[in-house]
């Protein structure tokens, strides 16, 4: 791996892959940075839909699909992006070689639908790059060492596959390429006022992402935070200085340019930066002994009906019951759901959360900030939960665009204008 320098990882989306003429122009655009003298490692996901299509299709044969089944369909997704990307940069006259998870060498656990990477082992991937290849691997997908079964690694897996990669071969950078400009105060296809966020820390994305951001799966952002590895999120086309978002530490804090610049009077702040949702929250309710006694119930539970263990946000604990507010994937929610209520287990919907992530942690002000807009509002939280930099609401659904139009009043100058 010595010979090896500027190592480049770029993940390309499945909206960036989602049709030949996509895959071709990638394909010029990678032939075109070799020009740069960077050695390129590109991570794929499925085309367009392709997965969602795949679980529908999974849905006509099966009302409880087998996980490890699953595995094996799903992966069939990448293959196919990996592949034809890989076909188009040797009809442009380059050499490219695509890779599986497996034949790359990622390694994980034997949880199927929701694997983690348990180790890296890139032999096959940097042989092939002392080769003067560009290597083309399938995301979202690993294998099991012990049972040599292919596993998937869940919603937003290619993003995790990529910092994996690019930790594992020391890389520059690890560029995750979208279908869209940057990382915004608040989902741009909702609120029009969204401004841009050229510049964040893992702490401020790893908020942003765990409480809804889809840019990046938060799984990865913690990779990439434990590992060191640079992030940058932006467009599949165009000029990177000009656009994206770069995810930095603050151990570097001088490299925030942009925050530095407009906060270069103030020493602590925490004025609020961007605003995330969670649509679809379910509560559960249990009386149970004990919270231990409950999740290892409600694992059981799971396991039974082929559903992998969602994602727990909250827990409320009382002397006769537990409630824990959980959140997963569309179609696990759509199995969880249909789970029948018992005497000792209540299953409801109809909440959102509304996450404010901040520069820094929130202070009074800040939490005096939002309270009085709830107010004008007239929203009244069910729950409000923080953490080190959010402030966390949990509301009733039906006021989630209300809500999140009006506190996204609340960021100021600190973002950039959108483009475009």
């Amino acid at each position: 791996m010595s010979k090896l320098k500027n190592i480049v990882v770029k993940k390309y989306g499945g909206a960036t892959v989602a049709t030949p003429e996509k895959i071709k122009g990638i394909a010029k655009s990678l032939i075109a940075e070799l020009s740069a003298g960077h050695t390129l490692v590109v991570v794929v996901s499925a085309m367009g839909k392709t997965t969602n299509s795949l679980i529908e299709l999974a849905s006509q044969i099966s009302s409880r699909p087998n996980q490890r089944e699953m595995d094996m369909l799903l992966s069939v997704g990448e293959r196919i992006s990996m592949s034809l990307l890989s076909m188009s940069i040797q009809d442009l006259g380059k050499q490219a070689i695509s890779l599986t998870g497996s034949q790359a060498g990622i390694l994980t656990n034997s949880d199927h639908e929701n694997a983690q990477i348990i180790d890296l082992r890139p032999f096959r991937v940097v042989n092939e790059l002392e080769k003067n290849k560009i290597i083309v691997l399938a995301g979202f997908q690993g294998v099991d060492p012990n049972t040599k079964e292919i596993t998937t690694l869940g919603r937003g897996g290619s993003d995790t596959t990529a910092v994996s990669v690019a930790s594992g071969l020391n890389a520059t950078i690890c560029e995750i390429l979208k279908d869209v400009p940057s990382v915004f105060s608040a989902d741009p296809k909702k609120i029009k006022s969204s401004k841009v966020l050229s510049e964040l820390s893992y702490e401020q994305m790893m908020d942003m992402t765990f409480w809804g951001a889809k840019v990046l799966h938060y799984r990865s952002v913690e990779l990439a935070a434990v590992k060191g590895v640079a992030l940058y999120i932006g467009p599949s086309e165009g000029n990177h200085s000009k656009q994206g978002t770069y995810i930095r530490s603050y151990t570097n804090p001088k490299e925030f340019k942009v925050i530095q610049e407009k906060l270069k009077n103030k020493m602590e702040t925490a004025q609020v930066l961007s605003i995330n949702t969670i649509e679809t929250v379910f509560k559960i309710k249990m009386k149970t002994k004990s919270i231990h006694a409950d999740y290892t119930q409600l694992k059981e539970l799971f396991k039974k009906n082929e559903i992998i263990f969602p994602q727990i946000l909250s827990v409320d604990s009382s002397d006769s019951e537990n409630t824990l507010y959980i959140t997963a994937p569309e179609e696990m929610l759509s199995m969880i759901k249909k789970i029948p209520a018992t005497k000792d287990m209540e299953i409801s919907d109809g909440i959102s959360t509304v996450c404010l992530t901040c520069t820094g942690v929130p202070t009074f002000e800040t939490q005096s900030q939002i309270s009085k807009k709830l107010g004008d509002l007239k929203i009244s939280p069910l729950k409000i939960q923080m953490s080190a930099l959010s402030v966390i609401l949990f509301i009733e659904k039906n006021q989630l665009s209300k809500a999140v139009e009006g506190l996204h009043e609340l960021i100021d100058g600190l973002a950039e204008p959108t483009v475009g």
